[in-house]
């Protein structure tokens, strides 16, 4: 009997390799993209691109718009859009603007300064948030207007409120404290972030962990533990990967030589200080945690998913379908918010402009990152990383120098090509 070999084993055993590992091909896909997109601008600027400073600033420019995809991801989930998001944004930091500079030392008598103002703003910006979503929501699910119409007149509305609640003047500067969750003066420094990274790393195993343990438990196929290590071990590598080059980045040496006793240092000369880990990253982080868990563990979540697979069925099935819209929009407010709080924080004041097109960004980051505009499919991680994406491509066009127009071209173009791809995937596995 010969002994008959295979005349290509390779992709076969890469094939076996990938199979074994049980990754998602969806997330490598972005992990592939983003990669390429960091190493063309990085040979296009001469190595500027990846350094500590552009990647601080490109984590810090991200959240806003980070935070509020991971809301998009619901919506489009069960089949609706939200075009008002930008302009809620706005409406939101309008209210927070005023609260901190005039109505609540105005008409409460606080002080500017005091401790209580950035925490009553940031809790009343939430509420408000909630109310308008919540009312959209109220519109589309119990008045059977669509989403379209109704986001659609949100854009316009709100953004004329938060012009009329501020007379179209910039509003600032805002508190201290607040300015803190933009990310640029409010980080952990060098010893906190590797704290909080290594905490990170733990957590993030131990999860992948448990979770083979409840596939084992249940009776469901689970990867070869040498797989599984391998995940692991990337998952670590990556978290501390990322705080180890924002702790490469050092505040400016002529702020630390004004104010080297208060980083404890002895002397100007020898003393080194790293931003860390911003603020509002870990806000991104928490909000992320929450709304994943939210989505895969919670009745609410499973109540999501299914009404954007099957909507009738969803219906008949007893979900009340129409009081989940309400708390989808509702949700979306409050995300809203909070990427307004991040973006004020993040300029110190509070501008007209503020929030202007973050609807198309907000809804091209979660498409980018896989969640399909037909219903039913979609991840937090994949909005946060289609806005990293997007955030991305804008960052490296701007360092090159590209006109604001060209940006919006090429995005414009990436959101189209993202549906393409997503439509042949589908296609090509059979995905609905």
């Amino acid at each position: 009997m010969s002994d008959k070999t295979p005349s290509h084993p390779a992709p076969a055993a890469k094939r076996n390799l990938l199979k074994q590992l049980d990754l998602d091909t969806r997330l490598l896909g972005m992990i592939g993209a983003f990669l390429v997109v960091c190493l063309v601008f990085n040979v296009w600027t001469d190595g500027r691109f990846l350094t500590p400073r552009n990647i601080f600033n490109l984590t810090i420019q991200t959240v806003s718009v980070a935070i509020m995809a991971t809301g998009m991801v619901f919506v489009i989930v069960t089949r609706h859009i939200d075009l008002s998001v930008g302009a809620l944004l706005a409406t939101c930091t309008a209210v927070m603007a005023m609260m901190q500079t005039r109505w609540l030392p105005g008409v409460l008598g606080l002080e500017i300064g005091s401790p209580l103002i950035p925490w009553i703003t940031i809790g009343l910006g939430l509420i408000t948030g909630a109310v308008i979503g919540a009312a959209q929501g109220w519109l589309i699910g119990y008045r059977g207007i669509p989403a379209f119409i109704v986001t659609l007149g949100g854009l316009l509305i709100w953004r004329n409120v938060a012009w009329y609640l501020t007379d179209g003047q910039t509003i600032g500067p805002l508190d201290d404290t607040y300015i803190l969750f933009g990310g640029i003066t409010g980080t952990l420094g060098w010893g906190l972030s590797w704290i909080v990274g290594a905490l990170a790393a733990l957590a993030a195993a131990a999860g992948i962990w448990s979770a083979r343990r409840a596939r084992v438990a249940h009776e469901f196929p689970v990867k070869p533990l040498w797989a599984e290590a391998v995940v692991i071990a990337l998952t670590i590598g990556a978290i501390l990967g990322f705080v180890a080059v924002l702790n490469a980045y050092e505040l400016p040496s002529r702020v630390v030589a004004r104010d080297f006793a208060a980083y404890g240092c002895a002397s100007p000369d020898n003393c080194n200080v790293a931003y860390g880990i911003p603020y509002s990253v870990l806000l991104l982080i928490a909000v992320a945690v929450i709304m994943t868990i939210v989505a895969t563990r919670t009745r609410l979540g499973r109540y999501i998913f299914a009404t954007g697979g099957n909507p009738d069925a969803a219906s008949l099935s007893g979900i009340n379908t129409r009081l989940l819209t309400v708390k989808i929009f509702a949700i979306v407010g409050v995300l809203c918010a909070l990427g307004g709080v991040v973006a004020s924080a993040r300029l110190g004041y509070h501008t007209n402009d503020i929030g202007t097109l973050d609807e198309l960004r907000v809804i091209a980051a979660a498409v980018i990152g896989g969640t399909a505009l037909s219903g039913g499919i979609g991840t937090i991680y994949g909005a946060i990383f289609g806005a990293l994406i997007m955030q991305s491509l804008q960052s490296g066009m701007a360092m090159v120098g590209v006109d604001a127009p060209y940006q919006n071209i090429v995005v414009g173009a990436v959101l189209v090509f993202a549906v393409w791809v997503d439509i042949e995937y589908r296609k090509r596995t059979g995905a609905k």
